[in-house]
């Protein structure tokens, strides 16, 4: 049996990541086996999770996944004694209109799991609104509990006694308040938190920052206030198609960006996977059937890549006979040029003609249902594939053939359908799953 419990926030920013990796550390210090999952589209939280507890961490996504696909992602915290699901954005935050079963808010997956949510309130420039904010959320959607609440970035104890008042007379457990503390504040960049793997020293912040919640929580009665969960084994879920049975994988610091469950999905498929870094100037493995280049931070990278001829012309000539797939980042790389914030154009590999600018910057973010005009490696045409696109570069050219017909989750048509070209094909979406 194990004790399952969602961490949402009102917003984004106010520290759930934090909170927990540091529950995550702080249970396992003491113990405890402690499973993490992340509810939605974010490819980063998941390694941080994998730090703070030494188990794998994967993606649930009401919008992508179906209740089955969801079921046997969390199926894998049955030996687990504590199952952590952290959320995305706001509570309710998802989109207008409905995907396979839900709206990709983290209450949609606190609902179907009935487990509690802990939140996480941030009550910088107010005091009691702080509650009324919390009754909002706990009174807002029938179907989901609100377990008790952590507060973080008090000022002062005044200020901690105000706002606790107000909550205890709207009937909400306070867990404990967390003053500021910059020594647990985890780096940022424009996609997100700087990558667990960057960070040399992120084993010490994390127990830094258990160390510090176990201070100020009362990590028992948050323990007491989680629920009792006894999943069954999932037989076998929905698992998605490999590209291929020996996958050449794109993978360092600018090629990160993958989604574990599809790297366990092509595994269990029987799938290999070896890797290789561009930033090394290695090439894909020639003995490869297929290569996959992720997401990631290529747009810091750009000069490196393009002075990366072995990478360059060994991916190349791995085209000429075999597919090659980019996914966002990666499929910048497969283009002519990028443009990086300097302004200072690089060659990229040209296996398509698409020319991006990160100069001219522009936010794209949301989830994207694609409907192939071509086969692309594990896809036939006509597939649905369902995905998320959060980047800031410009398209400057894009003079290939349309790879797919793309739609936002309002269902209006995009301008970013990918492109295919001989044997490298590439979208700006981040695949999450297939409609079956």
């Amino acid at each position: 049996m194990a004790a399952g419990l969602v961490i949402s926030a009102p917003a984004s920013g106010v520290g759930k990541t934090t909170l927990t990796l540091a529950l995550a550390r702080a249970w396992r210090n003491s113990g405890l086996r402690v499973q993490c999952f992340k509810s939605g589209p974010d490819y980063i939280d998941p390694a941080f999770h994998a730090a703070a507890t030494g188990r794998a961490s994967v993606n649930v996504d009401s919008w992508a996944m179906d209740r089955g696909t969801i079921s046997h992602l969390v199926s894998r915290g049955i030996d687990a004694d504590v199952v952590l699901a952290e959320g995305s954005m706001g509570l309710f935050d998802g989109v207008a209109a409905r995907g396979v079963c839900g709206t990709g808010a983290t209450a949609d997956i606190a609902e179907m799991l009935d487990w509690p949510v802990l939140l996480v309130i941030d009550p910088s420039g107010q005091a009691q609104t702080a509650a009324a904010i919390a009754a909002g959320l706990r009174d807002y959607r029938p179907g989901v509990r609100l377990a008790g609440v952590v507060l973080n970035r008090v000022a002062s104890p005044r200020h901690e006694a105000l706002v606790r008042r107000a909550l205890l007379d709207a009937g909400i457990a306070v867990f404990g308040a967390l003053p500021r503390h910059a020594e647990i504040s985890l780096p940022k960049r424009h996609l997100g938190l700087v990558q667990a793997e960057e960070q040399a020293e992120i084993g010490k912040l994390i127990d830094e920052a258990a160390r510090f919640v176990a201070e100020h929580v009362d990590l028992d009665a948050v323990l007491r206030s989680a629920a009792t969960w006894s999943p069954q084994p999932a037989a076998s879920g929905v698992l998605e198609t490999p590209p291929g049975q020996r996958i050449a994988l794109a993978r360092d610091a600018a090629f990160s960006f993958v989604y574990p469950h599809m790297l366990e999905a092509w595994r269990a498929a029987g799938a290999e996977i070896s890797t290789f870094s561009p930033l090394a100037d290695e090439a894909p493995d020639p003995v490869a059937d297929v290569c996959w280049l992720p997401g990631g931070y290529p747009e810091l990278q750009a000069g490196r890549i393009a002075a990366n001829a072995r990478f360059r012309g060994g991916l190349r000539a791995f085209a000429e006979t075999r597919p090659v797939h980019g996914e966002c980042g990666g499929y910048m790389v497969l283009g002519s040029a990028l443009t990086d914030a300097d302004g200072i154009r690089h060659e990229m590999t040209g296996l398509l003609g698409l020319e991006t600018s990160f100069a001219k910057r522009r936010m794209h973010l949301g989830y994207r249902l694609a409907e192939l005009a071509a086969p692309m490696p594990g896809h036939q045409a006509g597939a649905r594939l369902r995905g998320h696109e959060f980047h800031y570069s410009t398209i400057l050219a894009q003079p290939d053939t349309p790879l797919a017909v793309v739609h936002d989750a309002t269902g209006a048509v995009i301008a970013e359908t990918g492109s295919r070209r001989g044997q490298a094909t590439g979208t700006f979406f981040h695949l999450i799953a297939e409609d079956r």
